[in-house]
């Protein structure tokens, strides 16, 4: 569809601000999405504004404060290979600051705040890994902030490792009605990492009558978009696929709906 955006976005930096999708860049309302690497010693930080912040530790270390409250150095794996994540969740209204203390690799998940949720560190094992699928299209789900912790006026975070060889975000589903209790209505980003990081996987982005239909090729660091419609993925041989998905929508819940051609797979 010509007023689509393009739906895959490549780094546009090796260091410092790699990624920054806006609403308005997205061509939607609701989800942002940013990355940060830095370098051991370096610092970033942002204000809120209007919108409620997820800051979610990919890789590395860091001393982070919220308003001038401390949290200290939060943070423990190098790698988003190597299990659950911190995160700290930012409130509307609210300013930022890290000071990297070890090479840094920060996502920035927002959307419209919203109510009275305080500041709050997510350590790894909040919430527990669960495991999904058999066979080729098994995936390990690390929830960061899922619609039952209470903790967001908008925000849905999660991590899914997926595999080499494996299928994920599958069978194809999708969420961009707003018919609860069949169905929510909610935009989301892909962030993608490939372990090695030389590989590449696959997704497509298609709608029932095809008015969109695009399959991407993604490679390490990329961001896909997904304004509405199915969008599975699949890994390659060889290389496992980490992805940070980032959804928000008029209400914060997650309700899918699987493509009825494919629901087989499901029994």
């Amino acid at each position: 569809m010509s007023s689509t955006p393009k739906l895959r976005v490549r780094p546009k930096a090796d260091k410092g601000l790699v990624h920054e999708v806006t609403p308005a860049s997205a061509g939607w309302t609701h989800v942002g999405f940013a990355l940060h690497k830095l370098d051991a010693g370096e610092a970033a930080g942002g204000k809120a504004g209007e919108r409620e912040l997820c800051l979610v530790l990919v890789a590395g270390k860091g001393r982070f404060s919220v308003d001038g409250e401390e949290f200290g150095e939060l943070g423990e794996r190098m790698s988003p290979f190597e299990g659950a994540p911190w995160a700290l969740y930012v409130p509307q209204g609210s300013a930022w600051q890290v000071e990297a203390t070890t090479a840094l690799e920060l996502a920035i998940c927002s959307a419209p705040g919203g109510g009275d949720y305080p500041a709050k560190a997510i350590s790894p094992g909040t919430h527990p890994r669960i495991s999904r699928g058999k066979g080729a299209n098994v995936r390990h789900v690390y929830n960061i902030m899922p619609e039952d912790d209470g903790a967001a006026h908008a925000l849905l975070v999660v991590e899914v490792i997926t595999p080499q060889g494996n299928t994920s975000s599958y069978p194809p589903h999708k969420h961009d009605k707003d018919n609860l209790p069949h169905e929510s209505q909610l935009e989301e980003t892909y962030f993608h990492r490939l372990n090695p990081p030389q590989g590449f996987a696959m997704q497509r982005v298609y709608t029932d009558d095809r008015s969109l239909d695009e399959a991407l090729v993604i490679e390490d660091g990329d961001v896909t978009l997904v304004p509405y419609g199915y969008h599975p993925v699949a890994t390659t041989a060889g290389y496992d696929l980490y992805y940070l998905n980032v959804m928000a929508g008029p209400k914060r819940v997650w309700k899918f709906h699987n493509a009825p051609e494919h629901e087989w797979l499901l029994q």
